[in-house]
């Protein structure tokens, strides 16, 4: 079944039935989120239609809530107009498809796919749901602005946490310019491509993905190394494979491209950290500030935000002060800067490993500890939200 909300409007009622006919299926109409949300807990519906005169916040608000619950029912937005803006911001909220409100046709078209799409994801949830099996945490670093020491972060993140006895898997979602595999000098026969051509998603075949970085002992699903094999891979398979790494490993550390895009957002779905990134450089600081208004928009809880200074300790104008009172966030780990890091990377060793006593090494074990400060049952001695729909419906000026 689908459900058509809209104001109301004779406008609305006439929707309502052209999609019926078109689709030759019942179709509720509903005039307000307190609808759709008794609708949803009381009967088996695929799609939700979103009409013109809905304002834009609450059309996000409902998609962003149905997305974190991991819910298969999707949304497909209208509008009079589509503009750049209106795309961008569907995009990260996890609508599916906008279409212009007045062409009937391409909208029946739109609803079949969405449909589609929503009854696999139902056939398919039975065996990807094992949460008795679900031990594992994500720790997804993020930036939006390239140039930011990501990778750096991540592989070192990474070794301390296997350095500390964890079972640690180090996720390359970078699909277009992966570094992990230069960064820690590892030659791979497989890569997250390879996931393409596997009969199932379980234990044994995630595991022939791995390569192993014997330094560190960090299990590595790199970056494919073929232009264009990115568009291939769905973000609906990356959050497959993070449910299935979840079980075989005690961290995941996600090593992120700088943009929201979907296979991103599937990271943020699930992780249980965000550790966002930034530098003394005002570009920086205002793809941050824009990043944390979205996550607070999208509805990621604020505890799941650790901000990391990286080259904190560079003259530049700028001091860590400077970037707290911009942010309004506190800074969890300030990372010093040193030329000791491009040394390491250009050898493959992390300096966590390469050079444990180093500052900046101090750092990046201080920041694995307040990730994950539960000692994990192999150690060595030594998300979902509940589906709540915010906002009111109110017709667009």
């Amino acid at each position: 079944m689908l459900i058509y909300l809209d104001t109301g409007t004779s406008t609305a009622w006439a929707t309502t039935a052209a999609l019926r006919t078109s689709l030759g299926a019942e179709v509720l109409l509903a005039d307000s989120l307190t609808s759709v949300e008794a609708l949803l807990r009381t009967g088996d519906h695929e799609l939700i239609v979103v009409g013109p005169d809905v304002d834009l916040a609450a059309a996000c608000s409902l998609a962003s809530s149905l997305r974190l619950t991991g819910s298969p029912v999707g949304v497909i937005l209208t509008r009079h107009t589509p503009t750049s803006e209106v795309l961008r911001a569907a995009m990260v909220a996890g609508v599916r498809e906008v279409v212009a409100s007045d062409d009937i046709t391409v909208l029946a078209e739109a609803c079949q796919r969405s449909q589609e799409v929503s009854q696999q994801l139902r056939l398919r949830a039975p065996a990807s749901q094992t949460p008795t099996q679900t031990t594992g945490e994500i720790v997804t670093v993020f930036a939006a602005k390239g140039g930011c020491g990501k990778t750096t972060i991540s592989t070192n993140l990474a070794a301390s946490f296997a350095r500390a006895g964890r079972r640690t898997c180090l996720l390359d979602l970078d699909l277009a310019f992966g570094d992990v595999a230069i960064a820690m000098a590892l030659q791979p026969k497989r890569t997250i491509a390879d996931v393409m051509g596997l009969s199932a998603l379980d234990e044994t075949a995630v595991r022939s993905l791995v390569t192993r970085h014997d330094d560190s002992g960090v299990d590595a699903i790199l970056a494919p190394v073929e232009p264009g094999t990115a568009e291939a891979i769905s973000s609906t398979l990356i959050g497959d494979l993070l449910e299935v790494l979840k079980t075989m490993y005690d961290v995941i550390v996600v090593d992120t491209p700088p943009a929201f895009t979907e296979h991103v957002l599937a990271t943020f779905d699930r992780a249980e950290h965000l550790v966002l990134l930034t530098t003394l450089d005002v570009p920086a600081l205002k793809n941050l500030k824009l990043t944390l208004e979205t996550l607070e928009m999208l509805g990621y809880a604020r505890e799941r935000w650790h901000v990391v200074l990286n080259r904190a300790d560079a003259k530049v104008g700028l001091s860590a002060s400077d970037v707290e009172r911009t942010l309004r966030t506190p800074i969890a780990v300030q990372v010093p800067s040193s030329r000791a890091v491009p040394a390491t990377i250009n050898r493959g060793t992390p300096i966590v490993i390469d050079q444990p006593g180093h500052a900046v090494s101090v750092a990046v074990r201080r920041l694995a500890d307040a990730l994950c400060a539960v000692p994990s049952p192999h150690a060595k001695p030594t998300g979902r939200r509940s589906f709540t729909l915010r906002g009111k419906v109110r017709a667009q000026a």
